[in-house]
């Protein structure tokens, strides 16, 4: 169009204060894209590409010529489109501070604080901060005391709500980002390498690391306002973006381009849609909306809000909410304040801040997107503006959400958000109130998660003149994201109630209109809870109109003299509750008690992590950081959506091959002297490729190679998979089919555990039997932030060099040159951090490096893959699933005296790690006494993915296990659980009959004392009491508390070590064991100065500075071995310690011969000397663990408290108390990290994370949207744990244990405080009816959702109440 061509201009922006002028570029190039392969700036990475994670977060500062201000603000770069940044500025973690210019403040802090493990979700933590630093200058606050900023705790807190991590348990990145609010209790801030527990506050401040205000970095440079004030928009033709400035404009665009179903061209203002609605679509051109004043823009008057469609969410939360002097009624600003509250609440900031609201409509209109802004508008009787060719109309929001959906030229131009008593419905009368509420029930508080159900209710009522109640004069009643098209309202139950007196019989009957109308849709999940939590929202809203015992407003009825003065005093009790949805300050916080060490100086001190203060600028490389060789090409796998059938042929959608495709790499690929193997263990292998046979849902198929990522991605979506069932039978898809067909997997004798006692004696001598209970526990998905990837670069004589994020490489080698057909000296695999593993980069990461290598050895060139988050959650197999039948012999004072078990494991299609289950499962479950055990264990092979090693691999499920049986035994006698557990612990003589090879001295069975000290360090009893108490008072909410222990047996494995000294002194240490986040970098580091300093004395924290552990190499360093099991610290360590004892052995003649004369002796001179008279300072060495101490207990307690919602079975967990016996740490700061991070997975497992199949075994909780993993606002408020050194364990390594896994296990305690939550909750509804039977036994599933936990505390809760006290 020629108005638009003739002022266009080019693509200018910055980068971190670089000017970057692109002549052309393809109009679907995410900035993500670009920061990564064009140019250096590596710290924003790709955890999800939907914008559900944070890691790849920039902050995006636009420069307003006019007004002459920046405005800066924090967007997903995964989804924001390069030339949506034109004449922008970006900077990233790496831009406000570097090795090279020296770090932020926010860096020195992460690291400070232990607020960085594996580091890949890192720099976008630093970003959110900073943006809220930033941000926070500009306002009018008075200035904070030096070294602070302006920004509150709250905000602080607030900013990070959207970032995700898997590591840390987020308390140390909370309180990190809190040390920067001028009004944080320092004594509030946790462990952190600035100061001392016992110093003055003070020392505490002066120690941070200066944040200094006034020297805070320019983000937008000045060259680029200069070109901005001249700027023209972007010429049309070079980039196929157009960028209309009015709506004649747009619609000349419209009218020129044939749209047809939309894929010509696309419509954008933030392109924050794609993170939903994944696009593999080429659009020839994109037509921005942004420059249309009309569309962008907020008007405000008395009758309301004016919003342009391209106005964005966050722009609409800051005119909703801002004070508004008198141009409302306090009704009105009620009302738009608590629709800008529940707008704060979806997505994430750095979502909103581009999404635009009108964007969100049309997805809700035209896609059926569950929208919140949909449904909450929906109640206040909002309006838009819709143009379509000539015709611009302005309808109802209701009539446009029951529309056809939108044609592709048709435009929302604005939102009208009415004021409401401007529009003259308010009833006149003095004392008649306006009421507003908004609801959603969804996993997360803060956002960043679909809600089950939201709703918003709106209604007049005032006294009734006849009657001694309330009448609803009119409401409105709107819900959404139930299942449903779009929103509604629940017109039967507004008409049933409009004009009715509130009473117990009237919202009864509203209620059953409501459920009427709330009803999902089929294939909906929890359809019953989400018509459940419609009831639960309408009655809370009305509530207080029919209760007099309501506590919200006892206090107010009491005191009031008059009926009608007590009535008002009521209704604007309630019309006031502005911050209704607010949540508590503090998330999170928490004490840490550590205990350091100087036995071993400087092993045993918490010292910060290795390299930390790099992973938090970004600078940390990761694989997929490595710049890619020239002529690179890259991978994407194609998989099975089958579990069991032929693979006739591999083709793509379109007739022509998809963009960039350069080869499709098959099984037939695989050398004549190569093998079809993908993964190895000691119990076998796994096949890279499917051949003419598919065995499950996921499995892979193939690979398909182009010249960029995203070619390789979106022709893998491409590939059409024809398929054959002829012949062939049904899929083993259950356990139950799997026994029917006897289809197991061998476990080896040597694996299989011991059974315990005389079981016939025990079920004899028990008063009480539990016959054949049933236990069903699911899988769950590893969510490392970097997802699989690999990097193989071909090199001379028919090598070949793989770089590969696993925990294994010594495997992988030996994969890769098996599938190659070469031998193993023709490969080397090189690993030098992991994104976070957790077992997840093990074996599962072993086909991805051997299909990168397949690939670069067929075309002759480097091959990579970094695999979407789809692809790696429905290939990566996840934690096993099981059912479990138990049939328990005990007395009647709770004693157990027999156990028997039937076990069923879902292995997948192949063995992977599966036969060490059985033997980690009863390792677990034997933490109590169970008098005799006896169990049959089957390991099931089945058509689905192959089930991996998952941080605790049977040890998270045996720990259940064995929780749920002593909640079962108590739950049947009536006794409390706490005391069945304490009356089933383990003396020693039972400890050592259970565990005949890990019992060890009897001076290191530690469990008794911690039992007892986490009792009266969490104040135990007296906070059992106060859960009594609060139950007893409180109706819609209950709390429970729980106590459990931890036995956890580990295994050391060889492990190799290899240290040189090079000349200036300074130290090279290559371990096996791989840094995966759990600091054993760092411990490394501090045992090679421990060792190496005792030839020179005092110097070792000298030394310390002087080592650098290096990347793993399998041709430098052989025999690595598994970086697995909680152990490989720790041995690694002892392979070091091996290394330098020999090199002090060599250095200490030369020590005596120096020392002639002289008292002491410096190490560089020392080292100088033994170069001169060639000294060997290179030493390897393989750890091999004595028979006698390869095997341990870990022991450790947990004290949880949670409180349910009994109408939306939401949980908070309120706190967890946790005490651990690490020995003698070797490190306290990385221990206290591994022990927080370990719980709150485990929180995950047992609360959270759903990983579902379609009834053929693929995964459907395949994205961010629909697999939550916790998050800030959904750990404990208050987490304390006290890292234990018992110290009895002088045939450890330096007398330390493991950190890593056990506890993990921990975690059961949240669950079984929701259960006896849950049991209070059903002892209430059961004093509601006539029924005098216990109600106390019930299953509790895994994970305790939601939908589970409202069910167990009645769906029908509401009515059953009505009834009650319509009954009374």
């Amino acid at each position: 169009m020629a108005l638009t061509e003739t002022r266009g201009g080019s693509l200018v922006f910055a980068i971190n204060g670089e000017r970057f002028e692109l002549p052309t570029v393809d109009p679907s190039t995410t900035l993500l894209e670009f920061l990564r392969t064009q140019t250096r700036f590596k710290s924003v990475k790709l955890g999800c590409g939907e914008g559900g994670c944070g890691a790849c977060i920039v902050l995006l500062s636009k420069y307003d010529p006019e007004h002459d201000k920046v405005e800066d603000f924090t967007v997903s770069s995964c989804l924001t489109l390069l030339c949506n940044v034109s004449g922008c500025s970006i900077t990233t973690s790496d831009g406000f501070g570097n090795s090279k210019d020296g770090f932020h403040s926010i860096h020195q802090r992460f690291t400070g604080f232990h607020a960085s493990q594996c580091g890949f979700c890192t720099p976008g933590m630093c970003v959110s901060i900073f943006s809220a630093l930033v941000n926070a200058e500009k306002t009018d606050r008075v200035d904070p005391p030096p070294g602070f900023s302006k920004v509150t705790v709250s905000e602080a807190e607030k900013a990070i709500s959207g970032n995700l991590c898997r590591c840390t348990g987020y308390r140390s990145i909370a309180d990190a980002c809190k040390s920067f609010a001028a009004d944080v209790d320092i004594e509030d801030l946790g462990l952190n390498s600035f100061w001392r527990k016992e110093d003055s506050k003070d020392i505490k401040i002066n120690g941070l690391p200066l944040y200094n205000r006034s020297n805070e970095i320019c983000t937008f440079p000045e060259f680029l306002k200069g070109e901005i004030r001249s700027a023209m928009s972007l010429d049309s033709k070079r980039y196929s973006w157009y960028c209309p400035v009015n709506i004649e404009e747009l619609q000349e665009l419209l009218k020129d381009h044939n749209f047809g179903n939309g894929t010509e061209m696309k419509i954008v203002v933030g392109n924050t849609g794609i993170g939903y609605y994944k696009e593999i679509e080429h659009y020839k051109g994109y037509i921005d909306l942004k420059y249309i004043p009309e569309l962008s823009v907020i008007r405000m008057d008395t009758t309301g809000f004016d919003i342009g469609a391209a106005v964005t969410i966050s722009k609409v939360i800051e005119a909703l909410n801002r004070d508004n002097h008198g141009e409302f009624s306090s009704r009105g600003e009620m009302v738009f304040k608590k629709i800008s509250n529940h707008m704060d609440k979806i997505a994430s900031s750095f979502v909103r801040n581009t999404a635009s609201v009108g964007g969100n409509l049309v997805m809700a209109q035209r896609k059926h997107f569950p929208s919140d802004i949909a449904t909450i508008l929906l109640a206040v009787d909002s309006m838009v503006e819709v143009i379509s060719g000539p015709r611009c109309e302005k309808i109802t929001l209701e009539e446009f959400l029951e529309r056809p959906p939108l044609d592709f030229k048709s435009i929302l131009l604005s939102i009208k958000i009415p004021n409401w008593e401007s529009t003259r419905k308010v009833f006149q009368q003095g004392n008649t109130v306006l009421l507003f509420e908004t609801y959603r029930a969804t996993p997360r508080p803060l956002g960043n998660a679909l809600p089950y159900l939201n709703a918003a209710f709106l209604a007049e009522v005032s006294p009734c003149d006849t009657s001694d109640g309330f009448l609803v004069n009119c409401c409105r009643l709107a819900f959404g994201a139930y299942g449903t098209n779009h929103a509604i309202r629940a017109r039967a139950a507004e008409e049933f109630l409009t004009g009715k007196v509130l009473n117990v019989e009237v919202l009864y009957e509203a209620a059953k209109l409501v459920r009427a109308s709330v009803v999902p849709e089929d294939g909906t999940s929890s359809p019953a809870y989400r018509s459940s939590l419609a009831v639960g929202f309408l009655f809370e809203f009305f509530n207080t109109f029919i209760d007099s015992t309501a506590e919200t407003t006892d206090c107010l009825w009491g005191k009031s003299k008059s009926n009608m003065l007590a009535k008002a005093l009521k209704l604007k009790d309630k019309e006031n509750q502005f911050h209704y949805d607010k949540f508590p300050t503090l998330l999170s916080s928490g004490k840490q008690v550590i205990q350091s060490s100087t036995e071993y100086y400087p092993v045993g001190e918490p010292i910060t992590k290795s390299l930390a203060v790099l992973q938090a600028s970004g600078e940390a490389v990761y694989v997929d950081d490595i710049p890619s060789p020239l002529n690179c090409l890259y991978g994407a796998f194609i998989y099975s959506t089958k579990p069991f059938a032929r693979v006739k042929s591999i083709k793509f959608k379109s007739k022509q091959q998809p963009n960039g495709v350069v080869d499709l790499i098959t099984f037939k690929d695989i050398p004549e002297a190569g093998e079809n193997v993908g993964s190895k263990t000691i119990f076998g292998t796994e096949p890279l490729f499917a051949d003419d046979l598919t065995e499950c849902a996921g499995q892979r198929l193939a690979i398909v190679v182009a010249d960029t990522q995203k070619h390789a991605d979106v022709a893998a979506k491409l590939a059409v998979i024809d398929y054959g069932v002829e012949d062939l039978e049904p899929p083993i898809l259950s356990v139950e089919e799997a026994v029917r067909r006897s289809s197991f997997i061998e476990v080896p004798p040597f694996l299989y555990p011991e059974q315990g006692g005389d079981i016939s004696k025990g079920m004899t001598e028990a008063d009480h039997k539990i016959i054949s209970a049933k236990i069903k526990l699911p899988s769950q998905y590893y969510f490392y932030m970097e997802t699989q990837t690999a990097l193989a670069v071909p090199d001379e004589d028919n090598c070949m060099v793989v770089y590969s994020s696993i925990q294994c490489p010594e495997f992988a080698h030996s994969v890769i040159a098996k599938c190659l057909g070469i031998p193993e000296n023709n490969v080397r695999v090189i690993t030098r951090r992991v994104g976070g593993g957790f077992g997840g980069k093990a074996i599962k990461s072993m086909p991805v490096a051997t299909a990168c290598a397949l690939a670069a050895h067929k075309l002759h060139c480097p091959v990579r893959i970094y695999m979407n988050r789809k692809t790696d959650m429905i290939m990566a197999g996840g934690r096993h699933p099981m059912k479990i039948t138990y049939s328990v012999g005990f007395k009647s004072d709770g004693k157990i005296t027999a156990l028997e078990l039937e076990i069923l494991i879902d292995a997948g299609m192949s063995a992977d790690i599966s036969p060490i289950l059985p033997s980690n499962l009863v390792g677990a479950l034997n933490k109590y006494d169970w008098g005799a055990l006896a169990f049959d264990i089957k390991l099931c092979k089945t058509n689905h993915s192959s089930k991996s090693a998952m941080r605790g691999p049977g040890e998270v499920q045996g720990s259940y296990i064995a929780e749920a049986i002593i909640e079962h035994v108590a739950s049947f006698l009536s006794l409390e659980a706490d005391s069945v557990r304490h009356k089933n612990l383990h003396t020693y003589n039972s400890l050592s009959f259970f565990y005949k090879r890990a019992a060890g001295e009897a001076q290191e069975y530690t469990l008794p004392s911690i039992w007892d000290k986490v009792s009266k360090s969490s104040s135990f009893n007296q906070r059992t009491q106060k859960v009594k108490e609060f139950n007893r008072y409180n109706r819609w909410r209950k709390r429970g508390i729980s106590r459990v222990p931890v036995v956890s047996e580990v295994l050391l494995r060889a492990t190799p070590g290899k240290v040189s000294i090079l000349s200036d002194g300074s130290v090279v240490v290559e371990v096996g064991g791989i840094e995966l986040g759990q600091g054993l970098w760092t411990k490394v580091k501090q045992m090679a100065a421990f060792a190496l300093g005792s030839i020179i004395g005092d110097g070792t924290e000298h030394l310390l500075h002087k080592v650098r552990v290096i990347q793993t190499d399998t041709l430098s360093l052989t025999q690595g071995g598994f970086t697995a099991g909680s152990t490989t610290s720790e041995a690694s360590c002892e392979a070091v310690r091996l290394c330098c004892n020999v090199l002090v052995e060599r250095l200490a003649p030369l020590k005596e011969r120096l020392l002639v004369g002289s008292n002491s002796i410096k190490w560089e001179t020392l080292i100088a000397q033994g170069y001169s008279q060639s000294v060997n300072f290179s030493v390897s060495s393989l750890y091999v663990p004595d028979m006698s101490s390869m095997r341990y207990l870990n022991y450790g307690a947990a004290v949880s408290e949670v409180e349910i919602n009994l109408l939306t079975g939401q949980t908070t967990i309120l706190q967890s108390d946790i005490i651990y016996d690490c020995g003698q740490s070797l490190n306290p700061a990385v221990d206290l990290g591994q022990i927080e991070g370990a719980f709150v997975q485990g929180v995950g497992f047992f609360m959270d994370e759903e990983y579902l199949t379609s009834s053929d075994g693929l995964v459907v909780a395949d994205s961010t949207w629909t697999y939550k993993i916790p998050s800030l606002d959904t750990i404990p408020r208050q987490f304390n744990v006290e890292v234990w050194n018992s110290g009895h364990h002088k045939n450890r390594v330096l007398s330390s244990k493991a950190s890593g896994e056990p506890p993990l296990l921990l975690a059961v305690s949240v669950h079984s405080a929701t259960r006896a939550a849950i049991k209070a909750a059903r002892e209430q509804i059961l004093s509601w009816s006539s029924q005098e039977e216990s109600d106390s036994i019930f299953q509790l599933d895994v994970p305790a959702t939601m939908p589970v936990v409202k069910e167990l505390c009645g769906l029908e809760i509401v009515e059953r109440y009505l009834e009650f006290i319509g009954r009374n």
